[in-house]
């Protein structure tokens, strides 16, 4: 006993020690969440604006005879590839062929009455030296001639119209593209001509092919300065490089080149219609097809951070940075484009900002808290 009494007062002073140093911890909390911090990579970059729009045939032709008649046979596929040239519908051409035969005959008619005249007009020439006939006799042949010359003109133009006639019995393609499925089918009657024909089928050419978009007011203004400048700009002399990427696509492998800006903006919308074009070859790109444009915008001075560093936060994006005594800031910013796997910082960042690049996972990383950065640095991705 006296020597657990010796002991008591050590035994109090651990108790002590030991409650004292449990009572700091608990007081501390848990330590500041680990980040990585880096200041944003500047960089000049070159800036691709993106547009919405659609994919159009640079020419569109609808089929439609010249002349009427009954369909007596068809010479495609609906949907098929056709050339320039090629043979789409023939028309009934027993009709067109009597015509023409008629004509020839009316031609030969009119040559045999012109040799007529011409023999008339020699033989009164000679009679009138000889005073047998008077030269109001020689006048009224030679106007006899004339006639019959003007009447074998008449029937050969007759008779060229009767061959063209006979000519547009082979409706025939007058682009190369795809083209749609027949609108009548063979025994059918149809009208030709200029005015009220029937409608056979449709041609849409595919190589190349357009992207037409609308673009604003102050995209266009921006553009037409640049080209004032002196430097390149969607402006309507100067085919710059564009690219292409469809709904399914990632990436901009489809290149080409502006070829159009419209003369107005328009008065309702406040944009101005664009038009770029594509080679097509494999004639993969169809008319119709929804896509997304990039047009070159110019090379600037940028400030660039992960894709991954960047927060959604109701109707902003944001990007969470370190400030004084290490707390967490949010800033709103306005996004650019991707450049080399990196987002442009359009406005919100400075050159010095610490942007934490690792650790935003963590939920202890929040507005506000109190984080533990660790420097390091922002590259552009591997590629």
């Amino acid at each position: 006993m006296p020597s657990l009494a010796r002991r008591a007062p050590a035994l109090l002073a651990a108790v002590f020690v030991f409650s004292s140093v449990s009572s700091a911890v608990i007081a501390q909390g848990p330590p500041a969440p680990m980040v990585t911090v880096a200041t944003p990579l500047a960089r000049n970059v070159t800036v691709w604006d993106e547009y919405t729009g659609r994919l159009e045939a640079r020419e569109q032709v609808d089929i439609r005879a010249r002349v009427s008649g009954f369909i007596e046979q068809i010479h495609f596929k609906d949907g098929q590839i056709v050339g320039k040239g090629d043979l789409l519908f023939t028309i009934d051409r027993r009709p067109f062929l009597l015509t023409v035969e008629g004509a020839k005959a009316d031609v030969e008619r009119a040559k045999a009455q012109v040799a007529l005249a011409e023999n008339e007009v020699e033989r009164a020439e000679g009679l009138t030296r000889n005073q047998t006939i008077t030269a109001r006799d020689l006048d009224q042949r030679k106007a006899n001639l004339a006639a019959a010359r003007a009447t074998t003109q008449a029937a050969e133009a007759v008779l060229k119209t009767a061959e063209l006639n006979l000519e547009w019995t082979l409706v025939r393609a007058p682009i190369s593209g795809r083209i749609s499925d027949r609108r009548v089918d063979a025994g059918n009657l149809i009208t030709g001509g200029q005015s009220g024909a029937t409608l056979l089928t449709n041609i849409l050419s595919l190589d190349p092919i357009s992207f037409v978009f609308d673009a604003s007011e102050a995209d266009y203004l921006r553009f037409s300065r640049m080209i004032q400048a002196g430097g390149k700009g969607a402006g309507r002399e100067t085919a710059n490089p564009v690219r292409l990427r469809l709904a399914d696509e990632k990436d901009w492998k489809r290149e080409g080149k502006m070829d159009f800006v419209d003369n107005q903006l328009n008065a309702k919308s406040g944009t101005i219609r664009g038009r770029a074009v594509f080679e097509n070859k494999d004639q993969f790109l169809t008319p119709g097809t929804f896509g997304r444009l990039q047009l070159f915008g110019g090379e600037i001075e940028a400030l660039m951070v992960p894709d991954s560093v960047i927060v959604s936060d109701q109707t902003m994006k944001v990007v969470l940075t370190v400030g004084e005594g290490n707390k967490v800031v949010p800033k709103p910013v306005v996004l650019g484009p991707m450049s080399d796997g990196l987002r442009v910082v359009k406005s919100g960042l400075t050159a010095n900002d610490k942007v934490i690049i690792n650790g935003i996972a963590n939920p202890m990383v929040r507005p506000g808290g109190v984080v533990n950065p660790q420097p390091g640095e922002i590259k552009p991705p591997a590629k």
